[in-house]
């Protein structure tokens, strides 16, 4: 083999388009830019987001405004009130237990929320509590402890 008889396998390189060669073509009359308008003319396209003249989306929504605390915020698994009823009276919950009953993921810190009522007496540890449920495990006789 010489040097130019290299060539590339077949199929491997795709022949160029040429349009505006004739309707036998297949690319001819309107060179695969459909029927006339803006987009059919030669020149720069339309810049992104250009409605034709009509306001703009980006402009007719309000503007966002505030901050977004994503450095800082903590991301919790939260387990709500109603939840824990299933567990018998005097049981201490944990995010372990939690986390092996398929309640939570396990790979966040556990919150619990405020949402059903406590008619047993629990012993609860996790990384949060809400003020709402932290006031109704102590009313039903049980304890809310914070972890470290």
């Amino acid at each position: 083999m010489k040097l130019h008889e290299l060539q590339p396998p077949l199929g491997a390189k795709h022949a160029r388009k040429r349009v505006g060669r004739g309707d036998g073509s297949g690319h001819g009359s309107f060179s695969g830019r459909g029927c006339k308008g803006q987009k059919a003319r030669a020149g720069k396209p339309v810049r992104l987001g250009f409605e034709g003249g009509q306001l703009p989306l980006f402009r007719r929504l309000p503007k966002k405004r505030g901050f977004p605390n994503t450095v800082f915020r903590i991301a919790y698994d939260v387990v709500n009130l109603a939840v824990l009823e299933m567990f018998d009276a005097g049981v201490e919950i944990t995010p372990e237990i939690l986390f092996g009953m398929g309640i939570i993921k396990g790979d966040k810190p556990v919150k619990i929320l405020g949402d059903g009522e406590v008619t047993k007496a629990f012993m609860v540890s996790a990384d949060g509590f809400s003020a709402s449920a932290k006031a109704k495990i102590e009313a039903a006789g049980g304890t809310a402890t914070v972890l470290e």
